[in-house]
């Protein structure tokens, strides 16, 4: 009844993500990266807590998935100089510290990789508010 979702409630979430995806700016899909890569590594910090060894395997996957095929992938390495090649540089390392910390189960390695997205995160949320600024005057 629900296709592939287990529950209702999943089968909701699924529309929810697809529906903010169907709606969101080329900025805004960015973000939802984002925010994407940092719930699986949540994820993975409570299958290694809980050893969950499954969990915490696939939401590692996930977030390199999204790291290096979505993250990285959206770089525009010749319009973007230094700055997208850094990104690029800085992406490829937090996905060889999530492989690290599944293979060491190291939440210090997911805790880090966290951060350095966190703080990319909230500097791409301030560029599109000032561009939405700009453009809204």
């Amino acid at each position: 009844m629900f296709g592939t979702s287990r529950t209702p409630i999943s089968a909701y979430r699924n529309v929810s993500i697809e529906t903010n995806v169907a709606s969101a700016s080329p900025h805004g899909l960015v973000t939802l990266l984002f925010e994407g890569a940092r719930q699986a590594i949540l994820v993975a910090r409570a299958g290694i807590e809980a050893g969950d060894v499954p969990r915490k395997g696939s939401a590692i996957t996930r977030a390199i998935d999204i790291i290096l095929n979505g993250l990285r992938a959206s770089l525009d390495l010749e319009q973007g100089g230094n700055v997208a090649q850094n990104l690029y540089a800085l992406y490829d390392y937090m996905a060889r510290r999530l492989l690290h910390a599944n293979l060491k189960n190291d939440t210090a390695a997911l805790d880090e990789v966290l951060k350095l997205l966190s703080e990319i995160h909230e500097a791409w949320v301030s560029i599109g508010d000032k561009t939405n600024g700009a453009s809204s005057s």
